[in-house]
């Protein structure tokens, strides 16, 4: 690590062209406020004004704006000491008031200085995170009525509201379809451009606001109520549905939600597979896929259920799977209650998922989570997100259920300003963000 320091007498400004991002600092972050340092001249300077005796230059002042993207050959977090100071003869005013420009070059450098940040407060934690968001539904409401009329069988998520999370931070968002609107009559059809219009805008709002979008068929792994069992049909939807999106490197690809009761895990496993394959195919080769596995993909039944046996075999060659996990906190895990087991649940109900994660060099999002608007659920909530943040290497974030304009007073409504889950939660929510 290298700096140079262009000093006066008390002031001066630092100038680091290699550097550590400081724990919890994240590129982009005016951080460094205050710099205290001190260096010696030789006692044979030959200057008669910077006479030996001057031998420091304390509270150096500075602001420094980290660079958005920070070159790969960043330190370590959490790194703060510097090497060498290069002292740049620049005109300085010694004790008795003279000006006087004679540093010998022969002082410089001075090596092995100590050195100091003092970080505001308010830096302590930032980004714990790489994703953290919202389920946004309503279009794949009325699925008994398909394709269904807009309006007023299913709906397209709210932009608005999508804002207002966004600028509480919030840059990950679930968008739920169902295959039978976007390719309707067969799952190899040539899709509806009318609801792809629908949905291009939601995801065209997101990505273009600096956020993620994730396009996800809400399908529980069935076609027209039918299991699908045909890897060509489901290979060829996503290569139709992700050669509309294939340019846009904030898009994700969400293969099927909640996979349950198939013939096999192997059913699951190769439509998984071939989600992957027709998306690569499809010239989409730069974004993240997300899996799901079967028993409605809960992250407390990952290594009971035969997901941990076998989804881990999944290949891709961009390398960019992630193993999606669902996790309620009520009895029977469904989300369908507002109470919770007990104030620890969340915790122990993702630490078998973790360890597998960490055990297979894996890497998890939470893609559906919410607890009930009271204080045990709250606490669970938390400790969950706290056992998350805490593996923070293996899973990459999570996302609340849900959000929406249709939910009215659902008990775990994620719609601002008013949805019950909002109101709850959106003040513990941003402190993951």
């Amino acid at each position: 690590m290298r700096c140079v320091l262009s000093p006066t007498t008390a002031n001066g400004r630092l100038v680091i062209d290699s550097f550590a991002f400081p724990t919890g600092i994240t590129a982009g972050t005016t951080s460094v406020n205050t710099v205290t340092t001190s260096f010696a001249y030789p006692s044979g300077s030959s200057s008669s004004t910077l006479p030996a005796s001057t031998t420091s230059i304390s509270e150096v002042s500075t602001i420094e704006t980290y660079p958005t993207v920070a070159p790969s050959s960043i330190l370590s977090t959490g790194s703060t000491s510097i090497s060498t100071i290069l002292v740049v003869p620049t005109p300085l005013t010694s004790p008795n008031g003279t000006s006087s420009t004679a540093v010998p070059t022969s002082t410089t450098p001075v090596p092995n200085p100590s050195f100091s940040v003092t970080l505001p407060s308010s830096t302590t934690k930032s980004s714990v995170f790489q994703w953290f968001g919202v389920n946004e539904f309503g279009a794949e409401f009325g699925n008994t009525n398909i394709p269904g009329l807009l309006g007023k069988d299913y709906t397209w998520p709210n932009t608005s509201a999508i804002e207002i999370l966004m600028k509480k931070g919030m840059n990950i968002f679930r968008i739920p379809i169902l295959i039978e609107r976007i390719a309707p009559g067969t799952m190899t059809s040539a899709l509806n451009m009318t609801y792809l219009s629908g949905l291009s805008t939601v995801v065209s709002f997101i990505t273009g606001n600096g956020g993620h979008a994730v396009i996800d068929s809400q399908n529980f792994g069935r076609y027209a109520g039918n299991i699908i069992t045909s890897t060509f049909d489901f290979k060829t939807y996503w290569t139709n549905l992700a050669a509309e999106f294939k340019s846009d490197d904030n898009v994700i690809f969400d293969c099927n939600n909640e996979f349950h009761d198939e013939p096999s895990i192997d059913t699951v496993v190769s439509l998984n597979q071939a989600c992957i394959d027709g998306v690569r195919a499809a010239g989409a080769t730069t974004q993240y896929i997300f899996v799901e596995g079967t028993s409605y993909t809960g992250a407390w039944t990952w290594t009971t259920s035969g997901n941990s046996a076998s989804m881990g075999n999944l290949t891709d060659p961009s390398d960019k799977i992630v193993c999606e996990m669902h996790q309620y906190l009520d009895s029977d895990g469904s989300g369908t209650s507002a109470t919770c087991v007990s104030s620890t649940i969340g915790a122990e109900r993702v630490a078998n998922a973790t360890t597998w994660l960490k055990d297979n060099n894996k890497k998890g999002i939470l893609g559906e989570f919410a607890g009930g608007a009271n204080s045990v659920c709250e606490s669970a909530v938390t400790g969950m997100l706290d056992a998350l943040v805490d593996a923070n290497d293996v899973w990459f974030g999570a996302m609340w259920w849900g959000g929406g304009p249709w939910w009215g007073d659902y008990i775990f409504s994620m719609e601002p300003e008013t949805g019950t889950g909002y109101v709850a939660y959106i003040d513990t929510l941003v402190k993951y963000i």
